[in-house]
């Protein structure tokens, strides 16, 4: 494998690359299985054709050869990142500049790599910000616990309402009248084993107030948490790559499409009643994406000043959760927001201290 890297602006660099066509060609096999496993071949049950079957079945090579530089560059990429002790950071473009059968295969890679910040005392930002979001101790009133208990006990009232068949055959609550409270169902044993393995009404009750407690607590440690990586970052100088910026976008939009769509709504008429285009938003989006990027290189920085390490047995017990949660999940995807997340946790952990 040949390779020329380019150095761009922002912490940004271009990785021009030859694979010699012995290597490219060894990985047909296992673009036709892959293949195989996504396409229906006649006389073979799903994902269990043979290499050959699927390859006659698709009778399409330049299919098969980007499957194949596809998966020749992801087995390349970590080697090149290795070998030439590049750091890079975000999702690498990747394209594709010469390929053909039984030829060497070209290509480029354009990612960014970790840039060094000019980071302030963050010890001292954190030690300032903390005498002034003093974290006292949580103390939940008798009064938050009733009103809580208050707003279970009306739902339960609008849960046990009659429904009615409307004509499109749809059941729906009826509940256009409003409940009086003495109508509410009553705070008993009984009620309390409907929401749970309860067996008594103190015992929910007590329940109530901890959860309440965690959720005071949470709000606590976030806001100070807020505090001190805002002071942080206003402080810090330094550019930022615009591949990250533009990853951050990304993961804006979708969630967003995917909330949208969640809620039952296309994406299309959403942009058509807010009258914007998906343009528009990702222009109003860059400076909060911009900060989230700042905001990672950050954390990332200070983990590894101050020696902040994953816990491994952790990052794979979570990522398999994940994977058995969402079966679609991309492994490689999931261990690295798992391993974001356990460093974002380890980083605000220390500066909280």
């Amino acid at each position: 494998m040949k390779i020329t890297i380019n150095n761009k602006d922002k912490s940004e660099i271009e990785i021009i690359g030859t694979l010699e066509k012995e290597v490219f060609m060894s990985f047909e096999n296992k673009a036709l299985e892959h293949i195989g496993a996504r396409v229906e071949v006649q006389g073979f049950r799903p994902g269990k054709a043979t290499v050959e079957a699927v390859k006659e079945h698709i009778n399409n090579d330049m299919m098969i050869l980007e499957e194949m530089a596809e998966h020749a560059i992801q087995n390349a990429y970590p080697q090149i990142l290795e070998e030439h002790k590049i750091d890079a950071i975000g999702r690498p473009m990747i394209a594709i500049t010469k390929i053909a059968r039984n030829e060497d295969l070209e290509f480029k890679i354009h990612t960014a790599i970790l840039p060094r910040l000019e980071l302030p005392d963050y010890k001292k930002i954190s030690k300032e910000q903390k005498e002034k979001n003093p974290v006292s101790e949580v103390i939940v009133a008798e009064a938050e616990i009733e009103k809580t208990i208050l707003e279970l006990r009306k739902m339960r009232a609008q849960q046990a309402l009659p429904k009615h068949e409307h004509e499109d055959g749809d059941a729906h609550e009826h509940n256009h009248e409003e409940i009086k409270e003495e109508d509410y169902p009553a705070f008993d044993d009984e009620f309390a084993k409907s929401f749970g393995n309860f067996q008594t009404a103190d015992e929910f009750k007590n329940k109530i107030s901890e959860n309440l407690k965690i959720e005071k607590e949470t709000e606590g440690k976030d806001k100070l948490r807020l505090a001190i990586i805002e002071s942080i970052l206003e402080k810090t100088n330094g550019d930022i790559p615009e591949i990250l910026i533009e990853s951050e976008i990304e993961k804006i939009l979708y969630k967003l499409e995917a909330d949208i769509t969640n809620m039952g709504f296309k994406f299309e008429d959403y942009l058509v009643q807010i009258k914007k285009t998906v343009d528009e938003l990702k222009k109003e989006w860059r400076s909060d994406a911009e900060k989230r990027a700042k905001l990672q290189i950050v954390i990332n920085q200070i983990a590894k000043n101050e020696n902040l390490k994953v816990d491994e047995e952790q990052a794979k017990k979570e990522t398999e959760a994940i994977l058995k949660m969402y079966k679609e999940a991309d492994p490689i995807r999931a261990r690295a927001y798992v391993e974001n997340m356990l460093e974002n946790e380890k980083v605000f952990g220390f500066l909280e201290k």
